[in-house]
């Protein structure tokens, strides 16, 4: 099943910011649109703010005129949905609300032809709760663009419980040919990004709510170590808190209040405050004229020690010793072990978040993850107040004669960025096993939706068969509720090829 073919008319009922994105991509793609409003007016507004985007694209000389003109020729707003019976594919972009959805699609089918290929935008609703009530289902496929569509090169192709395989073919070779980046998925809650991202809104407002660290302060942690583009908070607060909160508990609603992606009360009380981020001028931070934007926590500079004694293998923070050679920091090796143990002048160790707290131990301060300890310009430590100011002062001066920023947080098991990526793989994991999408698939989603520096099943590889399960074993000690209980599916991984007995 190839895509459609060019000369074939596209339509996309609803020409809000999503619709007329969907309707650029087509369209300069190569095919006819159709626009279609049910708000009189409206498809013509949209078709006008189209032609005035591909006029700036024609200034900044990344399309030519001939080609915008082409495709002004190309885009025509229908007055009804008889308008649009020759289309080919149709795409709504309509009010999340599934009785909408449904009726638009029910008339819709009184008006193309049998073979029109129908598609849902919906980022939370189901797929095949959609064109359960159609007359034919099986033509009916998810297709959920990433806002701005133009620019956001990932689509999530859906197949309903009822969807043909040709269809869903079809429409993943047509996004293909649009120059998206298709990935294939079921239609599970969430689907693949809206699924694996809950835990790193979920970590973060965690680490908040119990008083580990302010949002400037996560924000900055997830950015300069983790390697994600945004914070969780300031991300939030550009997507809108009312509406990544209304994600969050539709999916956590769809898995029957699964314990994994319980929503954030706090969130909740920032949405029922009408504090909804950039759009209503205050968020979790505030964005009215002239308010200054809270710093993140900043160690006070500190004497680095004269040497460090590694105790073990770094495992995942494998570029440390290193840099910490080229500090000119003098590194004794003790042993061969695994684990990532440094033991500091002061008698004190330095270990990488393992899920475990600081006042377990014997003064020890935590230090978090990152992909890149090269290139990260800031990492977070841990400690109790059992451990010497001494150790703390220590480990601070370390990581500051490496070139990085230090924020001192709360005695948080897992820290801000090992428990978060923990969990993501975990839920990466967990999809595949119930086959929502390959790992291959889910890695570019969650790079390209989420713009995350490294896919889940990236992150594991990196970090070692067993690391995220420990790791999540050690929260779940500590947890007990089960929304750290590592899945099954990451369970059986660890164990692929570990050591076992051949016998109960």
């Amino acid at each position: 099943m190839t895509a459609l073919d060019l000369s074939s008319p596209v339509a996309v009922v609803g020409t809000g910011t999503m619709g007329q994105g969907i309707a650029q991509v087509a369209l300069t793609a190569g095919h006819p649109v159709r626009l279609y409003d049910a708000v009189p007016g409206r498809a013509r507004e949209a078709a006008e703010g189209i032609v005035a985007r591909l006029d700036r694209l024609v200034a900044k000389e990344r399309l030519t005129a001939a080609d915008r003109d082409a495709a002004r020729d190309r885009l025509l707003p229908a007055d009804d949905l008889t308008g649009l019976a020759d289309c080919a594919l149709v795409v709504e972009a309509v009010l999340e609300r599934l009785d909408v959805k449904q009726e638009l699609f029910g008339a819709l089918e009184d008006v193309v032809s049998d073979d029109c290929l129908l598609a849902t935008n919906t980022s939370s609703l189901s797929v095949t709760a959609v064109g359960g009530a159609l007359r034919v289902p099986g033509r009916l496929v998810g297709l959920h663009f990433f806002n701005p569509a133009p620019l956001l090169p990932l689509v999530e192709v859906v197949s309903g419980f009822a969807t043909d395989v040709a269809c869903a073919t079809r429409a993943y070779e047509t996004a293909r040919a649009w120059g998206r980046t298709p990935v294939a998925c079921a239609d599970t809650p969430g689907f693949v990004v809206n699924r694996i991202a809950r835990p790193f809104y979920a970590e973060a407002f965690t680490v908040y709510e119990c008083q580990g660290a302010d949002p400037a302060t996560i924000d900055a942690v997830l950015r300069e170590s983790g390697g994600f583009r945004m914070g969780a908070f300031e991300l939030t607060d550009l997507i809108g808190q009312d509406v990544n909160e209304s994600v969050t508990r539709s999916v956590w609603q769809a898995f029957f209040q699964d314990v994994r992606f319980t929503p954030s009360l706090a969130q909740r009380r920032l949405v029922e405050s009408g504090r909804l981020g950039r759009k209503s001028g205050r968020g979790w931070y505030d964005y009215a004229d002239g308010a200054e934007r809270p710093e993140p926590h900043t160690a006070e500079p500190a004497e680095p020690p004269a040497y460090v004694v590694a105790e073990g293998g770094p495992g995942p923070a494998s570029d440390l010793l290193a840099l910490i050679r080229e500090a000119g920091i003098q590194v004794r090796v003790e042993d061969e072990d695994h684990g990532t143990r440094l033991v500091l002048p002061s008698g004190g160790r330095l270990a990488l978040a393992d899920g475990r707290t600081s006042v377990e131990h014997r003064d020890v301060v935590y230090f978090d993850l990152s992909p890149d300890y090269r290139g990260a310009t800031r990492i977070a430590l841990s400690h109790s107040r059992d451990t010497s100011a001494r150790t703390v002062a220590e480990a601070t001066g370390l990581f500051q004669a490496l070139g990085k920023k230090v924020s001192v947080i709360g005695d948080v098991p897992g820290m801000i960025v090992a428990r978060t990526v923990a969990r993501i793989i975990d839920l990466a994991y967990d999809a595949v096993a119930k086959g929502v999408a390959t790992e291959e698939d889910i890695d570019t989603a969650m790079r390209l939706g989420v713009n995350y520096p490294l896919g889940p099943f990236e992150w594991s590889r990196r970090l070692g068969r067993g690391w995220a399960g420990s790791l999540l074993e050690d929260l779940h000690e500590r947890d007990r509720s089960g929304r750290y209980a590592p899945s099954l599916a990451l369970y059986r991984h660890a164990c692929a090829t570990g050591k076992r007995e051949d016998t109960p």
